[in-house]
């Protein structure tokens, strides 16, 4: 109706009416695009939750006993027991990401070898996790191994913490990735200190980590590149596409945009893999750039609001 009475009166008023059609255009453009861009939201169903990596004694030391990683992000070394093993961790927290450092020997059986790592990829909802079974079954994957995870607090009586499924229950060579679910039950419980919902179902990671890292420099993990051997990555990319990451295959490994997280996973010999950079978005921009030489690895931070943590290659 509008379009016929505008057309009517096209001849009086060709400058108003070119405005205004311009207007609907590029108002109509805009919709649409913000409709895909939701759309593809919807779509996605994993996103980068944290990583860990086994470094050299040294680093691992240097990181624990660091005083400039106290103040540049919400730190911590814990002790935590579940699923029947308990593990020593050196954590970077931030708003949604994270990242947790072990050293060797840290961890039982092949995971207490240098250049041992994991990524697990999370649901924001509570159900997306059976629906990426679904979408791996489509993949060609009918029957992924699963495994639900608990938590010890110290009283003896473990609670639920989260549900995981993986590619293939077979033996890793290096790399462990998988996919997570948070219960609610966890968040329930009082001495998880989460936040409370922000919405039905929400399984949030940034419901499960803690708001101190507004008090300190690092918000975000933007960026993590590991070494993989082949075999592993192999069995990572059906997870990833799965998730609804944005998946790109390259000659020496894969690329996944998980939101506001880039992960690369490069194809390396068992003897090169492990974590190799990280970095990082900052709560506020910082003029100068600082290097701080930890262990085998060096923190750089700054100029501007972003931090690139790089570790040493293996000796």
């Amino acid at each position: 109706m509008l379009i016929r009475r505008t057309l009517r009166m096209i001849t009086a008023l060709t400058a108003t009416c070119t405005v205004a059609l311009t207007g609907a255009i590029t108002g109509g453009a805009g919709t649409a695009q913000a409709d895909q861009a939701q759309t593809a939201a919807q779509k996605q169903l994993l996103y980068y939750n944290h990583a860990y990596s086994v470094v050299d004694r040294e680093t691992a030391d240097a990181v624990e006993n660091s005083a400039y990683l106290r103040d540049f992000a919400n730190f911590e070394v814990r002790t935590t027991t579940g699923g029947g093993m308990t593990w020593k961790g050196r954590y970077l927290k931030g708003r949604e990401t994270y990242i947790e450092l072990f050293s060797e020997g840290d961890l039982p059986g092949q995971d207490a070898l240098y250049g041992s790592a994991g990524l697990a990829v999370s649901a924001e909802r509570a159900g997306d996790l059976a629906k990426v079974t679904t979408e791996l079954a489509a993949l060609g994957i009918s029957d992924p191994a699963k495994y639900r995870q608990t938590r010890d607090f110290g009283d003896g009586v473990p609670i639920p913490w989260f549900d995981t499924i993986r590619t293939t229950g077979e033996q890793y060579e290096a790399f462990d990735p998988w996919a997570m679910e948070y219960f609610e039950e966890y968040f329930a419980d009082p001495r998880s200190q989460t936040e409370p919902a922000s919405h039905t179902g929400d399984v949030s990671r940034e419901r499960y980590l803690p708001d101190t890292y507004a008090d300190r420099l690092m918000r975000d993990i933007t960026y993590i590149r590991i070494g993989v051997p082949a075999r592993d990555l192999a069995n990572t990319i059906p997870l990833l596409k799965a998730g609804g990451l944005d998946v790109t295959v390259t000659g020496g490994g894969v690329i996944a945009s998980s939101g506001g997280t880039t992960i690369q996973l490069d194809s390396v010999a068992r003897e090169q893999a492990g974590l190799k950079q990280v970095s990082m978005s900052l709560n506020r921009a910082v003029e100068t750039r600082h290097e701080e030489r930890i262990g085998r690895s060096t923190l750089a931070v700054g100029p501007g609001a972003r931090a690139e943590w790089t570790f040493d290659a293996p000796q």
